[in-house]
């Protein structure tokens, strides 16, 4: 028996001719080979940092003396806070840091200065978001070094001998939400996103998809059924295949890992409603550009990856550059998380959320528009 009927190099180079001809014919499937690991390569070389620098933060000061201002021009070098505004009251502050549009707020108490000098060792306040752990620790933990040194270049002279005893001032640091840094706190609220993200998208993704490849298409397009009618019909039965990953999610949050959940569920289910929607819009609009199941996942899979990347799940948003963090703004994931978080771990309501609804619904909006126009082109 020759050894040409176990294998044979003709017909092996046939099958792997065949494949690339296969390959060149499905350009989906080649762009995503090729586009992924570009994506990848781009994301994690430029745009993860797990060491976040110019963070937002408020100042509410009630001294002006020198070493008031020497303070926070430190704060501003260390590269680590971002001076974004100077607020007037204790309630202005806090609003700020419910709504995230600041990371830190530094308080500095009246006669800092007068106090600092007769040696009573004045008190500062730098409260922080630490709904996100990972984004607030390097810079908690450097605030007291930046303080201290930037004071000592200012006592001098007769002021010198309190530069030898305990430190001169005395730092408080308040992580608001998350004080003791438990990662869970955050992570698991994030996971309702993700989950809906990565289910949602991938299995309405294949529904229309489904339909062609089986031959069913033809009995819908018989049918006096309108595309929005359709797409309805496909969207409404995910919908609560949607709230029940959220139930299972919340219950493991409350039950398995003790997530403090301080706001109103029953806001949070409504508004993820426009979440839930969102995916799935994009999962059929997937649906109607691909043409076979396959392409349909591949799709949803580019999609779910910056998703997951940039929305500030798995990496702190603000350590993220400026083009980077513009593309996590077009995700309805990033928003979700804000809302998500903002909600269990802060107690927010619907106006503190309300700017984070909006682009939700606009990314729904375009997503369906997308869907019925490729469903029509698919009826014609």
């Amino acid at each position: 028996m020759s050894w040409t009927s176990f294998f044979s190099f003709r017909r092996f180079r046939a099958i792997a001719a065949k494949e690339f001809v296969q390959m060149r014919r499905d350009r989906v499937t080649f762009a995503m080979m090729i586009g992924i690991p570009i994506v990848q390569m781009v994301v994690f070389g430029f745009a993860i940092n797990s060491d976040p620098k110019h963070l937002p933060t408020a100042v509410l000061s009630a001294d002006h003396s020198v070493f008031s201002r020497t303070v926070v021009a430190a704060m501003q070098n260390s590269g680590y806070f971002k001076i974004v505004k100077n607020v007037a009251s204790q309630a202005e502050a806090d609003l700020l840091i419910e709504e995230g549009e600041v990371q830190f707020v530094l308080v500095i108490p009246p006669d800092f200065g007068r106090r600092l000098v007769r040696g009573e060792q004045p008190s500062l306040l730098l409260t922080a978001d630490a709904t996100d752990p990972a984004a607030t620790s390097n810079a908690l933990s450097s605030f007291r070094l930046v303080a201290e040194a930037a004071l000592a270049r200012d006592l001098s002279g007769p002021l010198t001998h309190l530069r030898r005893g305990p430190p001169p001032l005395n730092l408080i640091l308040h992580p608001s939400y998350n004080p003791e840094a438990i990662t869970q706190y955050n992570i698991v609220p994030g996971l309702m996103g993700v989950v809906l993200t990565m289910t949602l998208v991938i299995i309405t993704g294949l529904a229309i998809t489904r339909e062609r490849e089986r031959g069913t298409m033809e009995n819908l397009l018989s049918t006096p059924v309108k595309p929005f009618e359709v797409m309805l019909g496909k969207i409404i039965p995910y919908v609560v295949v949607g709230y029940v990953q959220m139930g299972v999610i919340i219950l493991a949050g409350l039950f398995v890992f003790r997530v403090p959940m301080i706001g109103s569920l029953p806001l949070l289910l409504a508004v993820s409603f426009l979440f839930i929607a969102a995916n799935l819009g994009m999962g059929l609009t997937f649906s109607t550009l691909a043409r076979n199941q396959l392409q349909a996942v591949q799709m949803a899979f580019f999609f779910f990856l910056p998703s997951i990347l940039l929305s500030g799940f798995m990496f702190p948003f603000r350590g993220m550059p400026v083009w980077a963090q513009m593309i996590g703004e077009t995700l309805p994931l990033t928003h979700y998380l804000r809302i998500v978080r903002g909600i269990l771990l802060k107690g927010n309501g619907f106006a503190q959320i309300l700017p984070q609804l909006w682009p939700i619904g606009l990314f729904l909006a375009v997503a369906l528009t997308v869907g019925l126009t490729r469903y029509r082109r698919t009826l014609d």
